[in-house]
């Protein structure tokens, strides 16, 4: 078998593209993937609309349908993944084994890192809650409730899972005001609770505002049914991040859990005694004072006159 020739670009526009897929050290904003398989029913059309219309900008949307299934070969997918450079994907399928399937996942190093597959139990969309929804592709707040995400490890996977595909773009501040959407993850048994909330500030009649959640959908209560997990070595490994990556550490400053930069400074031993104050009057020490504390200094002791003269008249 000959040797695979390296395809060098011919045009700029080649080049830059392969540029934005070549590896970096601080990666671009994950993409997802939403595609259906060769069956797909009415509920599992719209559960992938929504969640685009969710993820918009950062998502592509196939409309056609794609013969596969990524449990038993994981070829088509991987190659989707590549050409339109998602890490991360959301197949749907139906069938009467498995109906109105949901299966979530990630890539790592153009290969399937994790999946998860879910029945979806019950779905509202956001065009049945009436009032205004938030602007898409604004970075939400996740919030993950229940004790199997502290407790099992399984868990704690999807947990992280979840939190890789609904968490948006990186960004370093986030404004009051830019906080508008919520994501609520609810685990109970095996049955996954996830609810999109608006946040509303109202006046409180103070400097905070007063914080109100309104239920603007999608809402999908899903169910576990099979997972393909990444073993504890290739996770570490897709975990690993580059040297050039990490923050370096400075020495004497550390940040506090609010992100305040805190420094310390190392100084000699202070004489207080000869601090310089502001000068008042008030402060001032009287002669008497000042000669009472020089006897004490040299060890002699003071007399005041009326106690010389009365010393001589009893001599």
């Amino acid at each position: 078998m000959g040797l695979q020739r390296i395809v060098q670009p011919k045009t700029q526009r080649g080049k830059r593209a392969l540029e934005h897929k070549e590896p970096k050290i601080h990666e671009n904003i994950k993409t997802s993937l939403l595609l259906k398989g060769g069956n797909t029913s009415l509920l599992v059309t719209q559960v992938l609309k929504e969640l685009h219309m969710l993820k918009k900008p950062h998502s592509v949307l196939f409309k056609k349908k794609n013969i596969t299934r990524p449990f038993e070969d994981q070829n088509s997918l991987e190659f989707f993944s590549t050409k339109a450079d998602a890490s991360l994907f959301a197949f749907g399928c139906h069938s009467k084994k498995r109906p109105n399937n949901l299966i979530i996942g990630r890539m790592f190093d153009g290969h399937v890192l994790d999946m998860v597959e879910f029945g979806i139990e019950k779905f509202v969309s956001m065009l049945e809650f009436k009032g205004e929804k938030c602007v898409f592709g604004v970075k939400p707040c996740l919030v993950f409730s229940g004790q199997a995400f502290e407790q099992d490890s399984e868990y704690q996977r999807i947990r992280n899972l979840f939190t890789d595909f609904f968490k948006g773009p990186v960004v370093d501040n986030v404004r009051l005001a830019g906080l508008e959407h919520v994501i609520s993850v609810t685990a109970s048994g095996r049955k996954f609770y996830i609810r999109n909330y608006r946040i509303l500030l109202k006046k409180s009649g103070s400097r905070t505002p007063r914080v109100e959640l309104e239920d603007m959908g999608p809402s999908l209560d899903l169910v576990m049914r099979r997972t393909k997990l990444a073993s504890d070595d290739l996770f570490r490994r897709a975990l690993k991040q580059p040297k050039t990556a990490k923050p370096r550490k400075i020495k004497n400053i550390s940040h506090d859990a609010f992100g305040s930069k805190l420094g310390r400074i190392h100084m000699t031993k202070q004489d207080l005694s000869k601090l310089q104050t502001r000068k008042m009057k008030g402060l001032k020490k009287r002669p008497f004072e000042s000669s009472g504390e020089a006897a004490e200094t040299s060890g002699t002791e003071t007399t005041s006159p009326v106690a010389k003269k009365a010393k001589q008249t009893a001599t």
